[in-house]
Parts: structure tokens; sequence; C-alpha cells
């Protein structure tokens, strides 16, 4: 696409900013900052952003201004180094004559929350940055925005934040983090191996298969000393590199971005570069939904299968596609997986991180390939001013002789692994998890249990059974019912480590990026609002067929009726404060779980 014809291929949009009275946006760089800096109208501004630091009349009165928006906070790894970022970002914004503003948004950490209450806290997070990204950029009248996230929600949350205000923008991805290493084990370890190694631990099955004499205990410590050796995001296809990976082939960051490690040389010389690509969004006035179209979005579906991304990046992609007004379904992942091979031998499924991948191309030699083989459009816009092709033309070809990216005539799955089920259990879709390593049929008994900490206080004790099929059904841990749609990880991993291949596990809430297994999640309608996954019994047989993309029980459709008619929504678990307000405001899963589809 030629930047130069964007203007002829922009649908109106409806005024939402520009309507106000007082709001008179000018034609240059800065374009919306000048309805504050131009002549005397807003004299009080003025002042307060020469105290800010805006050192004279000529800086204030011609330069444009660019928000920096970081997810800082100290105490989760993927996030700690993101404000030393953000002041690289500053440097490089002044030294093209711009005015750079640095601010935060809010972030939890998944990893610390797995598994427990403040995991409800997550998932709204993304709406939480989204509103802060838009709340700035409007408020102050930036001309321009560059994001800065690090952890799973924390990258469409600006990317939603960005597309709602559609003033030039662009995302740094934080980056991942360095694999680990086991002392205890001498093998390379990451955040999943701390969490399956306590499915192991609980069914004393944590072995050092060399040193007999090592203890569980002290395994375990090992793993978690040694998993997570600084900062970045989790290192495997999980959902903060999905997600980061997808935003760079929207073409909404730099190439490469997704894939360069957070403490990498590369990430700091990144900030130079996204500073200029800024510059050329706002000549060429290229903003957030000119990347975001239908055939954008089709290609980060092409890509989160061929790589084996996170069920995550359906969630999150809706999202960002319905903030966009683009119209996308979970049919449309069903479409893309159905032809899409899954190439990429990377954890959790397979065995290799994104820094390996980096080391032989990164993103960007993945996307090279499949331009090549004709299943990524080359041909649309990026933040560059560049299309997709062009970004990568001059990139390495994946390394001859590597091993992290299949060729796309031997794949390790022939489709994607991905599926969308639907049937009698959920009616609007759920989002199956399938590499094939597992199988493509289950069929077991249902064993209900109405929360997550149930289900592992049930794995804590070694309750769970080895003797027949079984479908663990977790439920009432949706969007309204969790609230907050908890990922569990801490019991897919636990499963995972216990070696309990007799089991499937099925969920209204979600899974983390990090799990694996014969699972499936986002089932909708959820329980709290009477899903039929309300009513399921121990003991009804559930089939969970992803060649015919179906997830059904044993059980006639007038009994289903019946049930239905007696049951009685629980009563809500919070009241008040922002998850009660959250649980009020969003919407189903099969749309993204948004909060503001009015």
């Amino acid at each position: 696409m030629d930047p130069s014809n964007l203007e002829k291929q922009r649908i109106p949009e409806e005024p939402r900013y520009l309507d106000f009275p007082n709001s008179k946006p000018g034609s240059g760089l800065n374009k919306y900052s000048s309805t504050l800096t131009r002549e005397h109208d807003f004299p009080a501004a003025q002042a307060m952003l020469y105290a800010a630091g805006v050192p004279n009349e000529h800086v204030l009165k011609n330069y444009p201004q660019v928000g920096i928006a970081s997810v800082w906070w100290e105490g989760n790894p993927c996030n700690t180094h993101l404000l030393d970022i953000g002041k690289e970002v500053k440097r490089a914004v002044e030294k093209q004559e711009m005015l750079a503003w640095q601010y935060n948004t809010v972030g939890v950490s998944d990893g610390i929350t797995m598994g427990g209450e403040g995991m409800r806290f997550s998932l709204q997070t993304r709406e939480i940055i989204a509103d802060s990204v838009e709340t700035v950029t409007c408020a102050q009248f930036h001309d321009a925005c560059i994001t800065i996230p690090g952890c799973d929600k924390n990258m469409p949350g600006c990317v939603m934040g960005m597309a709602r205000h559609n003033r030039p923008s662009l995302m740094i991805y934080g980056g991942t983090i360095q694999p680990g290493y086991s002392k205890l084990l001498k093998k390379p370890i990451n955040i999943t191996s701390a969490l399956e190694a306590h499915g192991a631990y609980i069914y004393n099955r944590l072995k050092n298969p060399d040193d007999p004499s090592q203890t569980q205990d002290e395994i375990l410590t090992d793993l978690e000393k040694e998993a997570c050796p600084g900062s970045g995001a989790c290192g495997g296809m999980f959902t903060a590199n999905t997600m980061a990976t997808m935003i760079e082939t929207l073409g909404l960051s730099l190439p490469g971005s997704s894939s360069t490690p957070a403490t990498s040389p590369a990430k700091m010389r990144e900030c130079q570069k996204a500073a200029e690509a800024i510059k050329i969004c706002m000549e060429k006035n290229i903003r957030p939904k000119d990347c975001l179209t239908k055939t954008a979005f089709e290609n980060a579906l092409v890509m989160m299968m061929a790589l084996g991304g996170s069920t995550n990046g359906v969630l999150h992609t809706l999202a960002m596609a319905g903030t966009a007004g683009v119209d996308l379904t979970l049919d449309d992942f069903q479409k893309v997986s159905n032809k899409i091979p899954f190439i990429a031998d990377m954890a959790p499924s397979g065995k290799f991180l994104m820094a390996d991948l980096y080391d032989i191309g990164g993103i960007p030699s993945v996307q090279k390939l499949l331009i090549a083989a004709g299943m990524l459009d080359g041909s649309t816009i990026t933040v560059t001013g560049k299309t997709l092709a062009e970004n990568v033309e001059s990139w390495p070809s994946l390394k001859q002789g590597q091993e992290i990216i299949r060729s796309l005539d031997n794949p390790i799955k022939p489709t994607g692994h991905l599926e969308i089920l639907y049937g009698n259990l959920a009616p609007n879709g759920a989002v199956a998890k399938i590499t094939g390593k597992e199988g493509m049929k289950f069929t077991g008994k249902a064993k209900v249990f109405n929360k997550e900490h149930e289900l592992d206080d049930a794995l804590n004790k070694g309750e769970i059974p080895r003797t027949e099929n079984f479908v663990l059904v977790v439920r009432y841990e949706g969007p309204k019912g969790g609230p907050g749609m908890p990922e569990q990880l801490k019991a897919s991993a636990a499963i995972m480590g216990a070696g309990l291949k007799n089991i499937a596990l099925i969920t209204d809430g979600r899974y983390s990026g990090a799990s694996h297994g014969f699972i499936v999640g986002h089932i909708s309608p959820e329980a709290s609002v009477g899903g039929p996954i309300a009513v399921v019994q121990d003991g009804d047989l559930i089939t969970i067929d992803a060649e015919n993309n179906t997830i059904s029980m044993d059980v006639e459709q007038d009994v289903i009726q019946k049930r239905l008619s007696e049951w009685k929504p629980p009563r809500m678990p919070v009241t008040r404060g922002v998850l009660a307000k959250y649980a009020r405001l969003v919407g189903d899963a099969s749309k993204g779980a948004m909060t503001d589809l009015f």
C-alpha cells in the first residue's frame, strides 16, 4: 500500500475529540498540541508546559509533542527495564526536534499472580492501559504516541489505546527474557519449568535421574531461583511474545521488535529507530487504523498459527480488531488455522525460546519465508512508511540447518494448533490449543469444579485419579463470573508435571500462553450468565473433537434445557471496587471480552 494513497482510502470517522469547540488542530506536525500552544488562547497551559521543561517560545510554538507511555513498574521482570527504555526513547525523540513526555500505566504480573486471587485483576488491566493511553494522549493534546509494553495484557492494551485516539503511533516491545539454566539439572529452563515441576512435586515425581540423592525441595528451589535470569517477558511463544509478534505483523512496531531480547544492545538501538519512525508517521500521517486493516489482521493470524501462539491471542486480537472497527470473528481464526501449517518447535509444546529464534533471524526472517510462500500479504502498510514486504526484503533468510522453524513441507502439524469448537457445551464457541501431540480427540467423564482453586486443591492433594479418562471442568471463571477470566496455568502445568495423560481440562476461563496439553478455554456463553457449562454434572460424558471442531456433552437437549430452567446464578463474588465495575461492563469472550461494546 502506498502511504500517499492513504487519505483516499480512509473511511470518514465519527467525530470523537475534534468536535470540541476549543479544539482547533493545525496542519503541521504539532497538529494537536498547537491547540494549546498557538497564540495566547491557553496561557495557563503554556505556563505549565514551561514549568514542565519547555525551554523557550520557539520550541513551545513549533515542536510537536510526543507521549511516551511505558508500562513500567518494579517487581516484574517483564516491566522492570521499561523506564530505562522510555528514557532512551525520550532522548531520541528530542534529537528529532520534538518534545517528549513520559508517563506510565499500571501493570499486573501474570507469573506472580498465577493461581491466586490476584490473577483476577490481570485481564482488566488491558482496559486500564487502553484507557490510560487514550486519556493522556487526548487530554494533553499529544501529536503522537510511542507505547512501551512488556507483559501479556500490556501489548493489546497499548494497541487498543492507540486505535482509540488514532494519532500517529507505534509500539516498542520491551523484549523477551534470556533462557534460565538449572544448576542441578544442568539444562536450560524457563518459567514453565518451575510451574510444571510443581505438578511433579505434588505427585512425588520430581527427580534428577543423574543424581538421585537430590531432594524434591532442592530441585524445586533451584528451578525457582534460576528460571528467570533477568529482565524481559516470558521466553517461549507464550502470550507476551505471541502478541508482540502479531503486533509487529500488523505493522505497529519496527521490524524485529518482537524477537529482540530485552537486554540486548539491539533493543536500545531500536529506540533511536523508533524516534525516526514516529516522525515519518507524523509527516505521512500514518495512523494506527491505517495499519489495522482486515488484511493485516489475517496476516497476524497466519503468524499466530505458524508459530504456535497463545490462546490468549484470540481474545486480545478480537479486542484489538473490535476497537479498530475491523470485522473479525472466531471463524476467521478457524479459516486461517485450516490452511496454515504449524512450523515452530517453540515452548511451551516445543524446545526453543524466542531468544533462540532471534539468533537465526527473528520474526522478520519468518515473515520473509511466509511472504515468499504466499501465506502472508506483504502489501500492508507499516509504521516505517514501507510495506511489510519492503521491511523484510533485506532481512536475512532463516539460517540453513536450524531446527527451530521447520520447512513448510515438513511441519509439526499440517494445520494450525488453535481450533475453534462449537457444540451444546459452547454455543458461542470455545478455543482449543491442540498441537497434535495430545491427539485430536478426547472423551471422558466430567469432574466439575466451580472455581479454579477447587481444582488446585484437588491436584495438591493428589485426588485426580489415573484410572480412567476425565474431563476436568472449571467454571464460573469467565470474564463476568471470575470476575476477570483468570488464567489457569497453575492447574494445566500441574497436570503436565504430574504426567496425567488421562486428563483434558476445559473452562470458561482462559489459559496462560505457557499452558499446553489437551486444553479448551473461553467456553462461551460463560457459566455465570447461564451458559450450558453451568449445568454440567459429574459423570456426564464429554467429547472434544478437534477434527470436527466440536465440544459436546452426551446429554439430551431437553435435559440440558430442564437443568438450565432450574439453574440459579450464584452470588457475585465481588460487589464493589474495580472487579465489580469490570464485571458489569465486560462482554462475551467470543467477542474479545471488551468493556466498550455499546
